[in-house]
């Protein structure tokens, strides 16, 4: 049994700053909680035009960012961008597959050239790696490995946390599964998501 876990999924924490620091309002289905470490707003905000609009193509890149992070990597890919006989258009094209979406085609190349993000994100990448500190037989697979072997047989291969508030479950594709890490970290809460996996894909809050 091989799962990969995506506790830090660049793209989509891009996005929910993004959403948060730019005080977005985007309307749609399955949208995801506000994150527990609230930014402060952005120190070069946009106009009420730019943000409506903004708000308006949130929801559409943020889908598409999350059916991305619900892939695994094709090792293929890698070794074709590789490749020194390609012409630059095509080494984008590959590599714009490999990195699927990003924040920067919505909302311009220096939305993230930002001192608020770089605060917000350096804080995140410290919480990541204290959370990196616990052993293998402490970690929430191990806590919940048997509904985990379930979930695996239903086709579960890959989950993606968000470090958003509550719970929050959607099934991403048919083999994927993007839950908060306050899911992931309560045992009771990640054996109940993990077992509706492949069984009901409506999103619950």
């Amino acid at each position: 049994m091989t799962i990969t876990i995506e506790d830090r999924p660049h793209v989509l924490l891009e996005l929910l700053w993004i959403r948060e620091a730019h005080r977005l309002d985007p309307v749609g289905a399955a949208l995801p909680p506000l994150l527990v470490d609230r930014p402060e707003a952005a120190s070069r905000p946009v106009d009420d035009a730019t943000r409506e609009r903004w708000s308006a193509g949130w929801h559409r890149i943020w889908d598409d960012a999350v059916a991305h992070a619900a892939t695994e990597p094709d090792p293929a890919l890698f070794d074709r961008a590789l490749d020194l006989t390609l012409s630059p258009g095509e080494r984008a094209t590959l590599l714009a597959q490999l990195t699927g979406p990003t924040a920067q085609e919505e909302f311009g190349t220096e939305v993230l050239d930002d001192p608020a993000y770089r605060a917000w994100e350096r804080r995140g990448s410290e919480a990541h790696l204290a959370t990196h500190l616990r052993t293998i037989a402490d970690s929430p697979e191990h806590r919940n490995v048997a509904t985990l072997a379930d979930a695996w047989r239903r086709g579960l291969v890959r989950v993606v946390t968000l470090p958003c508030r509550g719970t929050y479950v959607r099934e991403i594709g048919s083999r994927a599964l993007l839950v908060t890490d306050d899911v992931r970290n309560d045992a009771a809460s990640y054996r109940t998501a993990l077992d509706s996996f492949g069984r009901d894909s409506s999103p619950r809050r």
